[in-house]
């Protein structure tokens, strides 16, 4: 997210994957606003701060809807484990199959102070577009930490 996070939280995340006619695709997240505009690993997994008390699945569920506007499928979720991101936040996993129409995709927005120290207030949405990709490809843009996250998900859905 272009919110800055203190390192030490926990996130959870929800990466919705499909089989087709390509073979397998995930579904990518690029993070909103100007911090991510040009930046080539500006693409995540749905993901965010789990809640005090709060299921970690139920908040993959969650951030799932606020950053895609789309309820997520209700599926059987295939947990993935977790990994640790440079800024130290630790994000939980799990995979679940579906679909759904990127050009339907509708994040809630914040506020931000940009440019930074200017007082000016812009409103961005956490994400601004999800697309359909390869695993390959996903690694390519994702932030580098959430790379295992694919490489799990083939070894558990790839046919043998």
């Amino acid at each position: 997210m272009a919110k800055k996070k203190k390192a030490g939280r926990v996130s959870a995340g929800l990466i919705l994957y499909r089989t087709g006619p390509v073979g397998l695709e995930v579904l990518i997240a690029h993070m909103g606003g100007p911090l991510w505009a040009r930046k080539e690993r500006g693409w995540s997994i749905p993901k965010g701060e789990i809640d005090p008390g709060e299921e970690p699945l139920e908040a993959a569920r969650r951030e799932f809807m606020e950053e895609v506007g789309i309820e997520p499928p209700a599926g059987s979720p295939i947990h993935l484990g977790d990994i640790t991101q440079k800024s130290g936040k630790r994000v939980l996993a799990w995979a679940i199959e579906g679909d759904l129409d990127p050009t339907e995709q509708r994040s809630m927005t914040f506020e931000i102070e940009w440019p930074p120290k200017s007082g000016e207030m812009i409103e961005i949405p956490e994400v601004d577009r999800v697309e359909w990709v390869a695993p390959s490809t996903a690694r390519n843009l994702v932030i580098e930490g959430q790379i295992p996250l694919f490489d799990r998900l083939e070894k558990l859905v790839a046919p043998d």
